[in-house]
């Protein structure tokens, strides 16, 4: 006898992965790698280039800069920058920007 397994049974690869980092409870700590590790895609070459150090802590996005001009500049935009973390990883993930 064979069982048959209805639609809510059946899961994508992605939602099998995401189940079982919650069930590790690594989910937000693979959220947060993968935010950092997205740094350049979502700011873009030229900032990215500038940037020292990008970290997360405790649902802050820590940036440091290499220079006080890209600071001052990124400054202006912090909430902007913010705005398209959040739309692309969710609010859970990151809800503040701090730089260093």
């Amino acid at each position: 006898m064979s069982e048959k397994k209805g639609k809510h049974d059946i899961q994508t690869v992605g939602e099998a992965i995401r189940s079982l980092l919650n069930s590790y409870r690594l989910e937000s700590k693979f959220d947060e790698a993968n935010l950092v590790s997205s740094w350049e895609r979502l700011v873009g070459g030229p900032i990215a280039k500038r940037t020292k150090k990008v970290f997360i802590k405790d649902k802050t996005l820590f940036v440091e800069f290499k220079s006080p001009g890209m600071k001052n500049d990124f400054l202006l935009h912090k909430s902007k920058v913010l705005e398209v973390f959040q739309k692309e990883f969710g609010q859970h993930v990151v809800k503040d920007i701090v730089i260093l």
